[in-house]
C-alpha cells in the first residue's frame, strides 16, 4: 500500500557510499545499464513465451507490474499526486540536485546553465529558489527559451549568433564570469565553455551531462590555480531513499512547481507517440 518512487539509481544504506554524507555513488545499486537482471540471483522477472526479458536500470517501469530492489525504492508522502511527482525519479532532481546541492549559489549571484531540456530547465530552478540574481540559458535552439522563463531564466545565450567562444561573451556579460555555471548537454564542448566561463578566485563549474564514451576534457591547468573549481554529480547528489522523500515535499509546499514539466500526458498505450513527442523536443 506504499506509494513510492523508483529510481534508476539505489542507497543500500550499507556501503561506504551510502555512509558517507557527502556520496550517494551506492557500491551495490548505483546505475549499470549492462545488467538487465536481479542482483540476488542473477535472473530476470519478465519473460515472454519462455524467454526472458529484462530490466532496464533496474527499474523496468514500462510495464504495469515491475519487481525491483528494495533499495531503488523510495517511499514517499502518499498525498502526492503519482502522475505528477513520478517525474522527480530522473532528470528533475537531477538538475534541481545539481544546482541546490552540488553548485551552492549564494543569494543574488549569477548563474549559467548550459542546455535547457528538461535537466537544465530544473538546474534553472534550482537557481531560481536558491535565489540566484541572474540566471543565464545557453542553447542552440532558440524555442526553448521563451519556456524557459518560467524556470527563472533571465537571459539567453545563442552560441551560433556569436562570432567568439561562449565564455568570452559570458565573461563580458557579467564583469568577469559567471559566480556558478551547471552543464546539462553531455557536449564535451559545452563542458569545456561550462568551466571556463567561472569567475576566477570563486567560480564553480558542476558538469551534468554524461559526455560520449571516447571524449576528452582539455582546458588550461591555469583555469584551475586561478582559483576556479570543477565538480562532477550524479542524480544531483540525492541519496535516493533519503532524499527523495524531501524532494516530493519541497513540491507539496508549492515551493518546486512540477507540473511545468509535465508537457503532455499521454495513455501507456501510447508510449511510442510519446517517445516521437520526446525526439521530436515537443
Amino acid at each position: 500500500g506504499d506509494h513510492v518512487l523508483p529510481v534508476f539509481t539505489g542507497e543500500c544504506k550499507e556501503c561506504p557510499h551510502c555512509k558517507s554524507a557527502e556520496s550517494n555513488m551506492c557500491d551495490l545499486l548505483r546505475i549499470n545499464t549492462d545488467r538487465g537482471v536481479m542482483i540476488g540471483d542473477g535472473k530476470s522477472r519478465f519473460s515472454i513465451n519462455g524467454k526472458p526479458i529484462y530490466h532496464f536500470v533496474g527499474t523496468s517501469t514500462f510495464s504495469e507490474y515491475t519487481v525491483m530492489h528494495v533499495g531503488c525504492v523510495a517511499k514517499i508522502n502518499p498525498a502526492a499526486p503519482l502522475d505528477k511527482v513520478c517525474v522527480l525519479s530522473c532528470g528533475i532532481s537531477t538538475g534541481l540536485g545539481a544546482t541546490i546541492n552540488v553548485a551552492k549559489p549564494p543569494k543574488g549571484s549569477t548563474v549559467a546553465i548550459f542546455g535547457l531540456g528538461a535537466v537544465g530547465l530544473a538546474a534553472a530552478e534550482g537557481a531560481r529558489i536558491a535565489g540566484a540574481s541572474r540566471i543565464i540559458g545557453i542553447d542552440l535552439n532558440a524555442n526553448r527559451f521563451e519556456e524557459a522563463r518560467k524556470f527563472g531564466c533571465t537571459e539567453f545565450v545563442n552560441p551560433k549568433d556569436h562570432d567568439k567562444p561562449v565564455q568570452q561573451v559570458l565573461a563580458e556579460m557579467t564583469n568577469g564570469g559567471v559566480d556558478r555555471s551547471v552543464e546539462c548537454t553531455g557536449n564535451i564542448n559545452a563542458m569545456i565553455q561550462a568551466f571556463e566561463c567561472v569567475h576566477d578566485g570563486w567560480g564553480v563549474a558542476v558538469l551534468v551531462g554524461v559526455p560520449h564514451k571516447g571524449a576528452e576534457f582539455k582546458t588550461h591547468p591555469m583555469n584551475f590555480l586561478n582559483e576556479r573549481t570543477l565538480k562532477g554529480t550524479f542524480f544531483g547528489n540525492y541519496k535516493p531513499r533519503t532524499d527523495l522523500p524531501n524532494v516530493v515535499e519541497l513540491y507539496m509546499k508549492k515551493e518546486l512547481e512540477v507540473e511545468k514539466f509535465i508537457t503532455h500526458s499521454v495513455p501507456f498505450s501510447e508510449i511510442n507517440t510519446a517517445f516521437d513527442l520526446m525526439h521530436k523536443g515537443e
